[in-house]
């Protein structure tokens, strides 16, 4: 990994949000004065195609990128907030209605956050 891929990783490693190509950026720079935001686009597709971060697409949202540990998510129908929560693991279920291995799965669930519900 070179210098920029590791402090990246370690910024969306450690972050408590789903952050954003800017926000990661922005957050480097803090660090990384001279980094310019294409090289931040470059090393975030770098990581995600070697696996090593995930990358989250929404209808109508901006991408995002998050850590690879195994969760899923919780969005908000009305404000967009993406939550993380881990369900039980549904992989032995799946392959055995499918009768193929899973090799993984990504869990959305839309609801209405407490926030707006209010």
């Amino acid at each position: 990994m070179t210098r920029y891929e590791k402090k990246i990783f370690n910024i969306i490693n450690t972050s408590h949000s789903h952050m954003t190509i800017d926000e990661i950026y922005n957050t480097l720079k803090k660090e990384e004065p001279k980094v310019v935001l294409a090289t931040v686009y470059n090393n975030v597709n770098k990581l995600v195609q070697s696996g090593k971060i995930a990358k989250l697409s929404i209808e109508g949202q901006i991408d995002r990128y998050d850590k690879t540990l195994k969760h899923d998510h919780l969005i908000c129908s009305v404000c967009g907030k993406i939550s993380d929560y881990s369900f039980t693991d549904l992989t032995a279920k799946l392959e055995e209605e499918l009768g193929e291995v899973i090799e993984g799965y990504d869990l959305r669930i839309r609801y209405v956050c407490p926030d707006c519900r209010k």
